[in-house]
């Protein structure tokens, strides 16, 4: 019987039938005809460029075969009209496809669907990963931009070691912490899948079973959050006291609070809809708090602990102005996270596509979304820092401007998904505002931070979480989460609030005490700072062989240069 062949009513013989793709699957059209109208039944899954060989046989074999496909029942019953609803989001426009095609027979149609759903969202999820991973690039470009050229290289291997180490650390330990199987584990951490061990058994962070791109989409996500507190100690730190607190981040403190908020069994998750904290749980969409505060808090502390760049502050404690050697960098770095961010927030969504329509209309709207807001709280970033120096310098500072922009991006990403456009406006303006009290009030208490990276991470990480608690609203909330509770000035009450502050509370604890007690630890046995005479040469001389610079050390010099 020619189950694979499609009948009609024609003067075209089966001889002239030519293939036609239809979602992946090879469907025989007469010659002339371009469209599926004329198609009654389905074909075998075979070699798409060739016609079933029941119907290469005599021409009267043919005709009968083809009075057999016409004889059979329609197919598009149950799972398959179920499955074929989720892809056209409708059941009228799925059945109405059914009905031009008159389908007789689709061996394992659901699976397909399902395989192509999952395929999507890998994809989605791979792009999005590349992407935040991207914002190394930026992170490597900024810093070396904002620091002295004498340590440049220093920098820059400290970024691609932040990604190696915390590409390991992440595979052996912080995974299983982190998430492990999240249908199991405790309330404060992970423990499956340690070394990805029987990874295709585990149901991963977006729903999955063992789906190899959440791993690297939150390896991403770590690697971000280990190397920003380099900024924050830049030029004075030892490389080994670097390594410590990259491991030490990557492998134990950041796990730790990806578990309490993103995990579907942590005690403070919005996604944990067993026992939710204050029937809530703390929204943190995207990483201001378990990315940002996390990065931003750990180099605060090392900042405190080990003190002041020399020559930072005079003898009278007034800031003494350090510039970095090139606003160049400095812009490249801010445009490559800017792009990064494009990742960070829409793609947080884990997946792109589902076969439940509703579903799917809920995870590109969200994700949709998130990058409008993204762009809309940087651009009032930008605009506000430019305002704000020009009142006080009397002058469009460059520097200021990027700064702005990160801040609202930091300022924005809890809550990318969950408030309006107009409210993503208000979080950058006043993430950046925030940002400019902070950098002074560090240095009136003599905190040196090359890029300012503990006011912009740290502090404008815990507005973005609190921000959440006041603006998000109920539709947004009811879309991205499962628990419904919505922002204090929306008209959600309390409950929403109160979990962003104790997450707040928790995870500042929980950073500063570690990472304070590790920095301590390590100056009690003083590995922590460079001697003066290194950090006064330079790290890139003293700890790395050469400098990024090769003509600024006398080596074939060119004739007229000045160092």
């Amino acid at each position: 019987m020619c189950a694979g062949c499609y009948a009609w009513s024609s003067p075209y013989p089966f001889g002239h039938c030519r293939p036609v793709s239809l979602l992946q699957t090879s469907y025989y059209l007469p010659s002339g005809r371009t469209t599926p109208e004329h198609v009654i039944s389905p074909p075998v899954q075979r070699n798409r460029f060739l016609r079933p060989p029941s119907c290469h046989s005599g021409k009267q074999t043919r005709r009968q075969a083809c009075k057999m496909a016409e004889s059979l029942e329609a197919f598009c019953t149950g799972d398959e009209l179920t499955a074929l609803t989720g892809l056209f989001k409708t059941q009228a426009a799925a059945q109405a496809f059914c009905d031009k095609l008159n389908i007789v027979s689709t061996p394992d149609l659901a699976d397909r669907l399902k395989g192509l759903e999952e395929g999507v969202n890998t994809f989605f999820l791979t792009v999005n990963g590349a992407l935040v991973f991207i914002m190394h690039a930026g992170f490597a470009m900024l810093c070396a931009g904002a620091i002295r050229s004498k340590n440049t290289m220093n920098i820059l291997l400290q970024t691609i070691l932040d990604a190696a180490v915390s590409a390991i650390c992440w595979y052996l330990i912080g995974w299983g912490l982190a998430y492990g199987d999240i249908t199991t584990g405790s309330p404060f951490l992970g423990t499956a899948g340690f070394a990805m061990s029987n990874w295709s058994a585990l149901t991963t962070n977006s729903g999955s079973a063992g789906r190899w791109s959440d791993w690297f989409f939150q390896w991403a996500f770590a690697a971000t959050a280990t190397t920003i507190p380099a900024g924050c100690v830049a030029e004075r730190f030892n490389f080994n006291a670097y390594l410590a607190y990259t491991v030490f981040i990557s492998a134990w403190v950041y796990p730790i609070i990806v578990h309490w908020v993103w995990s579907p069994k942590g005690w403070l998750s919005a996604f944990n809809t067993e026992k939710p904290l204050l029937d809530s749980g703390m929204i943190d969409f995207a990483g201001s708090a378990v990315v940002h505060m996390t990065g931003g808090l750990a180099g605060l502390m090392g900042c405190i602990l080990v003190g002041p760049r020399l020559g930072r502050f005079d003898s009278n404690g007034k800031p003494v102005d350090m510039p970095g050697h090139s606003a160049t960098l400095m812009v490249l770095g801010t445009v490559l996270l800017w792009f990064g961010w494009y990742g960070f927030n829409p793609g947080s969504t884990l997946n792109i596509v589902s076969l439940a329509g509703k579903d799917s209309a809920l995870l590109y709207e969200t994700s949709g979304r998130a990058a409008v807001t993204t762009t809309l709280s940087g651009g009032a970033g930008v605009i506000t820092a430019l305002i704000t120096t020009f009142v006080r310098h009397k002058a469009w500072d460059l520097i200021s401007v990027c700064n702005g922009a990160l801040v609202g991006f930091v300022s924005i990403t809890a809550s990318a998904a969950v408030v309006e456009p107009w409210a993503a406006l208000i979080a950058g303006i006043i993430g950046s505002l925030i940002f400019d009290v902070t950098c002074w009030l560090w240095l009136k208490l003599r905190i040196d931070d090359p890029l300012s990276a503990s006011p912009m991470h740290g502090i404008c990480g815990m507005w973005g979480v609190l921000f959440a608690g006041f603006f998000a609203t109920e539709k947004f909330v009811g879309q991205a989460y499962l628990n419904g509770k919505f922002g204090a000035f929306m008209g959600g009450g309390g409950h929403l609030l109160a979990c962003q502050i104790i997450g707040i509370l928790v995870i500042t604890a929980w950073i500063c005490v570690l990472t304070g007690l590790l920095f301590l630890v390590l100056k009690l046995f003083g590995k922590l700072r460079i001697s003066p005479e290194e950090e006064q040469a330079g790290l890139d001389v003293s700890k790395h062989g050469g400098s990024a610079y090769n003509y600024d050390h006398g080596l074939n010099k060119p004739d007229g240069i000045k160092i």
